[in-house]
């Protein structure tokens, strides 16, 4: 059994004293109280007790999500990628968690539900409503370790690859959502060898009729 299969298990079944005295019993208990006291985003999830499915490629439609930011950091762009690839971006007023909350929400929102299983994220304080945005959409947020941004590394590379459009120091604010999506279709109707030369748009399509039709929603 593993490690993360056992902190789900405490984490998500136990409820009430079961479960306080469980999470003391886990040699994690103590950082993750430390981190609440060091005033860190509330009732944070880590990446280490989100559902070991997630990890072990189980299930479809993991996205990992981020900011990237213009002059100054007084403008920036939410930024998501999905296993296969494909990315979705989203303009924002600025850098806020209110701000946060309605790009991530909208764009998550249009994201067909048996694909938009989970997001994970770094510990950006843009991300402090994460609740509010699970209420609204569904998905489950979990967080990367501090400093740790190869717990994510598909975001990474596609905010390396996005700053061929939206280079730093640029006023992000400029960008409308029309021309967002114009750069965002560009990189996903690339060829990839990793997928025999086919776009990430051609094999993140072939997995939504695979995830509807084993959700029994395809017609």
């Amino acid at each position: 059994m593993s490690h993360e299969t056992i902190y789900s298990a405490v984490y998500l079944v136990p409820r009430g004293a079961l479960r306080t005295e469980l999470i003391a019993c886990l040699h994690k208990a103590a950082a993750r109280a430390n981190h609440a006291r060091a005033g860190q985003i509330p009732h944070m999830q880590s990446i280490h007790v989100r559902l070991p499915e997630v990890d072990d490629h189980l299930i479809p439609g993991p996205w990992e999500g981020d900011l990237i930011e213009g002059a100054g950091n007084r403008s920036s762009v939410g930024t998501r990628v999905e296993r296969t690839r494909i990315r979705v971006l989203a303009k924002m007023s600025s850098t806020s968690a209110a701000d946060a909350l309605e790009s991530f929400g909208e764009a998550l929102k249009a994201i067909p539900e048996v694909l938009g299983k989970t997001l994970t994220y770094d510990q950006g304080k843009e991300m402090s409503y994460h609740g509010a945005l699970t209420l609204r959409t569904g998905v489950r947020v979990s967080f990367v370790d501090p400093h740790s941004s190869w717990q994510r590394s598909s975001n990474e590379n596609t905010n390396g690859l996005l700053r061929q459009y939206l280079p730093k120091g640029t006023n992000l604010s400029v960008y409308s959502q029309a021309e967002l999506n114009q750069i965002v279709l560009s990189i996903n109707t690339r060829s990839r060898k990793r997928y025999a030369f086919r776009t990430p748009l051609q094999v993140y399509n072939e997995h939504l009729r695979l995830a509807e039709a084993n959700d029994g929603t395809a017609h």
